[in-house]
């Protein structure tokens, strides 16, 4: 009878848990919950209509910045240095820089977006690696 009622109870928590990983969110072995499709919906209705110079993949590069990750190049997230002075002087580690996929590219290709503050309060893209910037906002 014992074992009965530990099996029984190994088995409710394995369906909380279930539960709960899908009412939450996922962990993909990065320790990041993602938020399951309808709360991505909500956030990139949230973010408001972007501006017309945007792609449209750099909605989703905006939804990865705004939930923390997880990202698909180890290089987002990591901090730049805007080193040939193109956007406003700010302390080392201000800005950050995060992909934006080119459709048909095998490696990252030239678009990112700069955020700047954390949480981000300052928004860049380029599409030219850097040549050139572009501002925008991000509803919040």
């Amino acid at each position: 009878m014992r074992k009965l009622s530990a099996i029984a109870l190994l088995l409710l928590l394995l369906a909380s848990g279930w539960w709960l990983r899908q009412s939450m969110g996922v962990a993909d072995g990065s320790g990041v919950a993602i938020p399951p499709a309808d709360v991505l919906r909500q956030h990139a209705a949230k973010q408001g209509p972007l501006p017309a110079f945007l792609p449209t993949e750099a909605r989703d590069t905006l939804t990865l910045i705004a939930r923390g990750g997880p990202f698909p190049h180890p290089q987002d997230g990591s901090v730049f240095g805007n080193r040939e002075k193109r956007l406003p002087a700010k302390p080392r580690g201000y800005y950050r820089e995060y992909t934006v996929e080119t459709p048909g590219l095998s490696h990252r290709g030239a678009r990112r977006i700069i955020t700047g503050g954390k949480p981000p309060e300052m928004y860049y893209y380029t599409d030219d690696h850097y040549d050139s910037f572009r501002s925008f906002q991000v509803a919040r």
